[in-house]
């Protein structure tokens, strides 16, 4: 072959994408290897059951958030903290041996079998060895009292603890199927039903008992022993009434420090968002089913943040946004709306769910996720030492961030939400489909109707970009229905099934389902436009958001380390460029007076500097605003006069912005 003839091979070869379809490479499905689970009787029938550990594997953005995370802070943990260090009690040592080291199992275990990650999943299993295989004769697990490290002497005898560990065994069954999980619960539960009167639950057990609920209703339905029935409605009477609590609510504004007590407490209120629905399982009481929604309707009108999360820091801290909010209470509300989501089957809870993942979950990360915030603010100007902070009862270092300040749970803790997000994307439902309950690039491996293996690969940049595009790949053609959530906050979305536009109107708000004979290699393309919107909030201030993401001004970051060994050292964080702005727009014609512009998705859309959305619009100063005691000061009430000259003002994604305003005042033309 002469060169001519070559180079004309070269042309024909690379415009043949242009005339002939590339073939799609083989999907093969691969099922995880624990099988699905349903409430079995007398439990009440859950809406949806959450899939194995392991069946949905993310993938694009989500995927590198997860690789970030694991060679940050939760990847190496453990090798420098010492609540962590060999000598903990939760590895048969002396050291701590409360609740650190179920914590940062609870996220390692997920995060480890999603990135199959053989690093992250040897030291997950040196954890959940020692606590297997350690097993006391009575069936009591964990540390042994009379040696661990403890704050507190009543902290030997808390159940709290445990049920951490619990939830960890759990995923760690599903993902691997080791047959000494089932028989250690089984054990542990008739020990705690054999001290239950004697060793009552207290303090945080007390508040979270919600949590065993879910790891005794795993095992009933894989085992239906009746006592752990029995367990549950003990634990019942001695627990916190939440359902109570919220139909009297009494905390109407940000609490006083003599008011505060564990029922305020806004990590407890963030587990709390769930434990109606799962004691409604074991109960059936229609009062148990509803009282999720009384909840979320006083947590809302008088403490709801425009980041999705309630306040706390760390008790109620009403609507203002110079407020702050636990990172606990991130991850842990997270973990609720996915519960509320598998039980009640309410769209709205997939809607919460995304809004607190894109925006109040990557907010109070560095963006190496080397350090994070015990506090994040919707209105946060700087991040620095100041103990006159207007925080509930944090402390002065609470927005720092860091590897331990403030308080070392969050550090431990903080690990569960991007990969119990990853793990929830998906759900099996009753007529053997799968649902949809949040968006985000993945892969999802189950089983459908008449036991067909199908894979589902999801290709999106959502939430930065409209469009979610699903390829199916059945190990054979088969019938079974998919159903999308839509959530309710578009409007006019589209559909279209292979090459066909579907004409029926996608209702906001609900799951629409498409039951259909699928192919190898079947599309859906779902559009959910978003235009910008413009929300109300405290003192009549205005909240911009795109479909799932919440706009905040960009504000010039000057990081000053302040102490510690650099990756996992504490840092503040000072503002370089003015924020003390005003809007000028219409709130009812907010899209059409913010400009968007979307840049290409890089390796971190939580980036500052490379944020995928990026937003312009009129704004002014207002001089007389400014900082108070390190934060920006009270918000003024709109509307607001300023003859300071019209300027144009930067938003990007609330997550990628680590100081910002979000609750913006309106400027009265």
């Amino acid at each position: 072959m002469d060169r001519r003839e070559w180079i004309a091979r070269m042309v024909l070869l690379a415009a043949a994408p242009a005339c002939r379809r590339r073939p799609r490479p083989e999907i093969r499905p691969q099922p995880a290897p624990t099988a699905v689970y349903w409430n079995r009787a007398p439990l009440q029938p859950n809406a949806f059951a959450p899939l194995p550990l392991g069946s949905i594997k993310p993938r694009g953005w989500l995927r590198n958030q997860l690789e970030i995370q694991a060679a940050g802070l939760s990847g190496h943990l453990d090798e420098f903290w010492p609540d962590l260090g060999p000598d903990s009690g939760w590895l048969g040592g002396t050291g701590e041996s409360w609740e650190r080291g179920p914590y940062y199992l609870d996220g390692l275990v997920p995060l480890a079998w999603l990135l199959e990650d053989e690093r992250l999943i040897a030291k997950a299993r040196k954890w959940l060895d020692w606590t297997l295989n350690n097993q006391r004769p009575d069936g009591a697990i964990g540390p042994d009292p009379a040696r661990g490290r403890y704050a507190a002497d009543w902290q030997a005898q808390d159940w709290w603890p445990n049920m951490i560990m619990l939830k960890a065994l759990t995923q760690f069954q599903e993902a691997t199927g080791d047959e000494r999980v089932i028989p250690v619960m089984s054990r542990y539960f008739r020990h705690h039903l054999a001290q239950a009167d004697q060793r009552p639950l207290i303090r945080w057990a007390q508040m979270r008992w919600a949590e065993e609920i879910l790891s005794i209703v795993w095992l009933y339905n894989r085992t239906g022993e009746t006592e752990l029935l029995e367990l549950a409605r003990k634990l019942a009477g001695q627990a916190f009434d939440w359902k109570a609590h919220f139909a009297d609510f009494r905390f109407p504004e940000k609490v006083r420090r003599e008011q505060t007590n564990l029922s305020t407490h806004v990590v407890n209120n963030a587990m709390a968002m769930k434990t109606s629905a799962v004691w409604w399982q074991v109960s059936g009481a229609e009062s148990d089913r509803k009282a999720i929604y009384r909840l979320l309707e006083v947590m809302d009108r008088y403490h709801l943040h425009p980041n999705g999360v309630h306040s706390g820091d760390e008790h109620y801290a009403g609507l203002d946004p110079s407020q702050g909010t636990e990172t606990c209470a991130v991850v842990e509300g997270m973990f609720s709306l996915e519960m509320l989501a598998a039980i009640l089957g309410d769209p709205m809870f997939g809607d919460r769910l995304e809004r607190i993942a894109f925006n109040a979950l990557p907010a109070p990360f560095k963006p190496d996720m080397w350090a994070r915030q015990y506090d994040q603010q919707p209105n946060q100007v700087q991040c620095s030492i100041d103990k006159n902070r207007n925080w509930t009862t944090n402390g002065p270092e609470a927005n720092l961030f860091g590897l331990e300040t403030n308080f070392g749970c969050c550090t431990a803790n903080m690990h569960q939400g991007w990969p119990k997000f990853a793990s929830h994307l998906w759900m099996a439902t009753r007529d053997e489909g799968l649902a949809a309950i949040a968006y985000a690039p993945s892969r999802v491996d189950a089983r459908v109707r008449g036991g067909v293996a199908v894979a589902i690969v999801e290709d999106t940049e959502y939430p930065f970009e409209e469009t979610i595009r699903l390829r199916v790949y059945p190990e054979r053609p088969a019938v079974f229905p998919l159903y999308l959530r839509v959530p309710a906050w578009v409007r006019s979305a589209k559909l279209r099934v292979g090459d066909a536009e579907l004409a029926a109107e996608l209702r906001p708000g609900s799951f629409h389902p498409i039951e259909r004979r699928w192919g190898p290699g079947d599309s859906v393309e779902l559009v959910l436009p978003m235009p910008v919107e413009a929300e109300r909030h405290w003192r009549n201030s205005v909240v911009l958001r795109r479909g799932p993401l919440v706009l905040a001004l960009k504000i010039g970051e000057q990081w000053r380390k302040i102490r510690g060994e650099e990756p996992h050292a504490d840092w503040e964080v000072y503002p370089t460029t003015p924020w003390n702005y005003g809007l000028l727009i219409d709130p009812a014609r907010a899209a059409s007076e913010v400009t968007i512009e979307r840049r290409p998705l890089g390796r971190n859309p939580f980036l500052g500097d490379e944020a995928p959305i990026v937003a312009r619009v009129k704004a002014r100063r207002i001089p007389e605003w400014t900082m108070v005691n390190s934060s920006a000061g009270p918000l003024p009430v709109s509307p607001v006069t300023s003859a300071q000259s019209d300027e144009e003002v930067t938003l990007i994604p609330y997550g990628a912005a680590k100081l910002r305003i979000t609750a913006f005042p309106l400027i009265a033309r």
